[in-house]
């Protein structure tokens, strides 16, 4: 039952690249790895609990991290810009200071230092392009796949809503409040229209965000990560693996047709499209997220 679930301390995997990386784990270390991966300047913390035990009551291990340059994790020092940020959109911007194959790598080398052979993958967003990047490079190590609210890295698929450009390219806070406010703002966008998080809630996060680290510098990193990422549908159709792609059709930030095209790349996916949901994960949404999860993963028997 919930809240019987045995979860560690937040714990620290020195990678041989000399990235160090945050991570924590809930449930039985003898049950089947599920590795959690978030998206653009998230923290492991945006895994929700509540969702990492459910996810453990299903006879998972589970194990959430912080990717480099998001929350206590190791911060990667290369100057990025706007101006780079805006060239890259275009397509004529300079190499990125790393890529998803880096960060796909530090999801491997965590789960080397757990002393783990392979594991169940899940991401969010970038998440969901770093566990498809993951199934590529090593497919032997990727037991099942799924991937939320992503895209393939194809241009035409998977847009971002113009209202949230301005949000994006803000100013970055420079205080926790300013940063609650800003987070406010931005969920209040890109937040799901039919599962409405209560504002105490949002505010909560967002301060719990700040206070294990925020860098704008780290989130422009990852950003140009994602606007150098290949287009990786005709690979994606090579893949032979259980996968399951989640999408909301209320998505702002990563239009469906990113989810709809992921499914469509990859042979013998399962694409669960939900009602009124946008780029967040409502907790009315969890048991649904956990049951397809486990759904996809017992498919790998």
């Amino acid at each position: 039952m919930p809240g019987a679930t045995v979860v560690s301390e937040e714990l620290f995997a020195p990678l041989p690249t000399g990235v160090e990386i945050c991570y924590q784990t809930f449930g039985d270390p003898g049950g089947e790895p599920l590795l959690l991966v978030m998206g653009l300047g998230g923290p492991m913390t945006w895994w929700s609990p509540e969702l990492c035990e459910l996810l453990a009551d299903r006879g998972f291990y589970v194990i959430r991290y912080d990717n480099r340059d998001a929350g206590r994790s190791s911060r990667v020092h290369a100057r990025v810009t706007k101006r780079m940020i805006v060239r890259s959109f275009f397509g004529r911007g300079p190499r990125p200071p790393y890529t998803l194959d880096d960060m796909a790598g530090d999801a491997f080398a965590l789960l080397d230092h757990l002393g783990l052979a392979s594991a169940h993958v899940c991401g969010i967003s970038m998440g969901g392009m770093i566990v498809q990047t993951m199934a590529l490079l090593e497919p032997s190590r990727v037991r099942s796949m799924t991937s939320i609210m992503s895209t393939t890295g194809r241009r035409t698929v998977g847009w971002q809503d113009p209202r949230l450009l301005p949000l994006l390219l803000a100013r970055s806070a420079q205080t926790r409040e300013a940063y609650v406010a800003s987070s406010e703002r931005f969920w209040r966008v890109a937040g799901s229209p039919a599962y409405q998080e209560k504002r105490m809630l949002v505010r909560e996060r967002a301060g719990e965000t700040w206070d294990r680290g925020v860098s704008a510098s780290g989130v422009a990193r990852q950003m140009l990560a994602i606007l150098n990422q290949p287009d990786r549908s005709r690979r994606l159709h090579e893949l032979r693996l259980p996968t399951l792609v989640i999408h909301g059709m209320a998505d702002k930030m990563v239009h469906v047709s990113g989810g709809r095209a992921t499914a469509h790349a990859i042979p013998g996916s399962e694409l669960l499209l939900v009602p009124g949901m946008g780029h967040d994960t409502p907790v009315e949404l969890f048991d649904t997220f956990a049951d397809a999860i486990a759904r996809n993963a017992a498919r790998t028997r």
